[in-house]
């Protein structure tokens, strides 16, 4: 078995400027991202441990530590994937169900925004599909791991933990999420949305 792994970036660090920094980007990545690749399998060891040993540690600690670190992990692969130097424009199937589900884009990016501006706490802003009902959904995850809609897929995601923009951004959520938009990578939106 594998354990998790930090993933490379699909650009470099300095690519996203003039809309997330490169120190930005080295410190959401390599420091936070990082922290809950390695928190993960620090609590997966610890619990093959115990396995091996036969000790039962405290399962609801540990099962809450697994999920905010696996969420976290699993959160932020999407978020660097579904940004991109050059951004895009957003079409296809993809633009098709927005606009059926949300009546157009901008009032897609309306909602998302309020979504994203709203989150109390730490959290993400989420878009994501239902295989059931065929239609988008808005998420606001809080945490890692809560209020998610099980067996929906997860299209774009947002993270607005003051660690992803506090450097370039300080407290103005509202900006952040402006220059969001600058680099999205429809591309990779429309290929999850589609897949």
């Amino acid at each position: 078995m594998e354990d998790y792994s930090l993933p490379e970036l699909p650009y470099g660090y300095g690519e996203l400027e003039p809309y997330m920094s490169e120190e930005q980007l080295r410190v959401h990545h390599d420091k936070h991202h990082k922290a809950y690749v390695d928190g993960a399998n620090a609590i997966i060891k610890k619990l093959a441990d115990a396995r091996k040993s036969g000790e039962m540690p405290d399962m609801k600690s540990a099962l809450k530590s697994l999920s905010w670190n696996v969420g976290g992990h699993v959160l932020h692969s999407l978020f660097w994937k579904n940004l991109a130097p050059k951004g895009g424009k957003m079409g296809g199937a993809l633009a098709e169900a927005i606009k059926k589900e949300f009546g157009s884009e901008e009032r897609f990016k309306a909602e998302f925004n309020e979504t994203a501006k709203s989150i109390e706490g730490s959290g993400w802003a989420a878009l994501a599909f239902c295989r059931k009902s065929k239609r988008m959904f808005l998420m606001q995850i809080e945490k890692h791991n809560t209020n998610m809609y099980p067996g929906f897929e997860i299209i774009m995601v947002l993270d607005m933990f003051e660690h992803a923009y506090y450097i370039d951004h300080r407290n103005d959520k509202a900006k952040f999420i402006e220059n969001f938009w600058k680099i999205v990578n429809w591309e990779e939106v429309g290929r999850r949305f589609e897949g």
